[in-house]
């Protein structure tokens, strides 16, 4: 229901949409999911994991496990990655929103950890779209933080070069080396959509500025 820049299914709120729009905009992908209301990561770029079990905005979190049927939960992006966890057990159900901060600090296996204090692993993994790492330079600071504070195994996925020869990180490799040492291994991880920065399709940050954001969904339904 969006209009440009935001246009057409923009879910976030904070970024000078017309309210309106974004609250249809929700409304469509909680009628897509089946769900009885819908919770919105409300990303803070760190490594806080948060359960509810109430529909609307969710503390500020980057990640967030829903335990209660008909309860979906909404991350949102627009470069940063996404990512959707059911756990093994059928009990319980995240949404994480994870960018380089979020590889530093290792919200992946934060949300992974809160999980297993439940009971579950991972029982099916779902890697939304994201920008690639040649499209991603950084300044080399910030390839030194990767390096000094992530597994070596992660920061050698997610550090790359640019085609101009730039440090460049690609934050979806080094997010499924995170997901490998939990054991998730290809064959309960898919993919959807690929780099944001190259898709016209797919709302960019690092390639518009001023966009939307689309979202990744899920919801127990049992």
């Amino acid at each position: 229901m969006s209009r440009p820049p935001f246009d057409a299914l923009n879910l976030a709120a904070h970024v000078g949409d017309d309210p309106d729009a974004v609250a249809a905009n929700r409304e469509l992908v909680r009628r897509m999911l089946g769900a009885d209301d819908l919770v919105v990561l409300t990303a803070a770029h760190g490594a806080d994991v948060v359960s509810t079990d109430r529909g609307g905005p969710a503390p500020e979190a980057d990640a967030v496990i829903v335990r209660s049927p008909g309860l979906g939960v909404l991350a949102l992006g627009a470069d940063c990655v996404t990512l959707a966890l059911a756990g093994d057990d059928d009990t319980c159900v995240a949404a994480v929103h994870c960018g380089w901060r979020g590889l530093v600090s290792d919200v992946v296996g934060g949300a992974l950890r809160a999980l297993a204090d439940l009971g579950a692993g991972p029982g099916a993994v779902v890697v939304g779209p994201a920008i690639c790492g040649a499209c991603y330079p950084v300044p080399p600071e910030r390839i030194v933080e990767v390096r000094d504070s992530c597994a070596p195994a992660v920061a050698a996925a997610a550090v790359v070069r640019c085609p101009d020869g730039q440090p460049g990180l690609d934050v979806r490799a080094g997010v499924l080396a995170q997901l490998a040492e939990w054991g998730a291994d290809g064959s309960i991880i898919t993919h959807l959509g690929g780099c944001t920065a190259e898709d016209a399709d797919l709302f960019s940050h690092r390639r518009h500025g001023r966009t939307g954001r689309q979202g990744l969904a899920i919801v127990r339904h049992a």
